[in-house]
């Protein structure tokens, strides 16, 4: 039988904080909350995270990325050498208005003061007997977002010895989660989805970077981050274009221009892309997803409260199958929901979630 998604309903990871948690977050980085008294908070949001998840039907877990202030900020502290310096992006809206944000900076070299992801793991393992699944920022999070700038050339003089001590970085953290169980690691990929806008590429070009440099680039290092990773071990890759409060970071015509150096290239188990708007494109990329890779579908919108029609979704769906075949495919929300000031409410969150498993029940079961 060819390769199917880990999951047939799948969602991305992170979840909308509930208030009392958004709240204690505010005092404890404010120093009135102190640790012994936020952690309960936060734990108790985590477990309640889980169980909202047991309840709808997922057949896995995440902490709804609760422990983060964002994808990557649990990057900061865990890895030596790493600091924050702001974008050279911006997010930005339907009329043009700009968003400023922060990024990674590599300040010196690279290396572990600790795991990423194994207190994530070990909690979710406790909480459910539920299979966790783990999210990480690609590697590319440390590069794009300040191009050059990112990485300071006293520590690294050249790109390939940074991006090879990175990609040892994931590997020995790969490893680690996998000896405490973890089978299930998706890698969150933004920048590749940008190099689909052309607006991105001219800027990129008017800086002196080469967009197709940084493809081939990208698309190594997932691949050298990912390699001898021990058996049994799936590894996702998902790939949007950002979430800022229902706000973008690009907007491009669908994921041709990476489709072939991507799928065909990119030593992963499946993809999950982003498909719930235009701006996505069509499903005419897909063609160049390999036979032995799983694709997700994120046909439901994480950034609006309106509720998909399931016949609609099913239509999607089929259409997509007419390329890649209905047994290796998935569906989910487009990206996750905690975007700074989503306009979702909770209530929203768990009809597009409850959605997403109801679509995949009808489809597979």
């Amino acid at each position: 039988m060819p390769p199917s998604p880990r999951f047939r309903a799948e969602h991305i990871g992170s979840l909308l904080r509930p208030k009392a948690l958004t709240q204690a977050y505010r005092a404890f980085r404010a120093g009135r909350l102190p640790a012994h008294e936020f952690e309960p908070v936060r734990d108790q949001a985590i477990g309640e995270a889980v169980a909202l998840q047991e309840q709808l039907g997922f057949e896995f877990v995440t902490d709804g990325e609760y422990r983060r202030a964002s994808y990557w900020s649990h990057l900061i502290g865990a890895v030596a050498g790493l600091t924050i310096r702001p974008s050279l992006f911006d997010f930005r809206d339907d009329k043009g208005a700009r968003q400023p944000f922060i990024a990674p900076h590599v300040a010196g070299r690279l290396g572990r003061n600790h795991s990423l992801s194994s207190d994530e793991y070990i909690t979710l393992a406790k909480l459910s007997r539920k299979p966790p699944k783990i999210t990480m920022p690609s590697p590319s999070t440390l590069h794009f977002w300040r191009g050059r700038e990112a990485v300071n050339q006293q520590a690294y003089r050249d790109l390939d010895s940074f991006f090879g001590d990175l990609a040892t970085l994931y590997r020995d953290e790969i490893a680690d989660l996998a000896k405490l169980g973890c089978r299930y690691v998706q890698l969150d990929e933004v920048p590749l989805a940008m190099l689909c806008d052309r607006a991105v590429c001219a800027a990129l070009r008017e800086r002196g970077e080469d967009p197709d440099v940084l493809i081939g680039y990208y698309v190594d290092v997932i691949n050298a981050a990912v390699r001898d990773r021990p058996k049994g071990v799936t590894i996702g890759l998902h790939v949007c274009r950002g979430n800022y409060r229902g706000d973008g970071l690009a907007e491009g015509g669908g994921y041709a221009p990476i489709a072939e150096r991507l799928f065909g290239a990119a030593a992963v188990d499946q993809f999950s892309l982003e498909y719930d708007l235009v701006r996505a494109g069509d499903f005419a990329p897909l063609r160049a997803v390999p036979a032995g890779k799983g694709v997700v579908l994120g046909l439901v919108c994480s950034r609006t409260p309106a509720l998909e029609s399931l016949d609609e979704l099913r239509r999607r769906l089929d259409a997509a199958a007419r390329i890649v075949p209905l047994e290796r495919l998935g569906v989910s929300p487009q990206c996750g929901f905690a975007s700074t000031s989503n306009a979702l409410t909770e209530d929203d969150q768990k009809r597009k979630l409850a959605l997403v498993v109801e679509l995949a029940r009808k489809v597979w079961s």
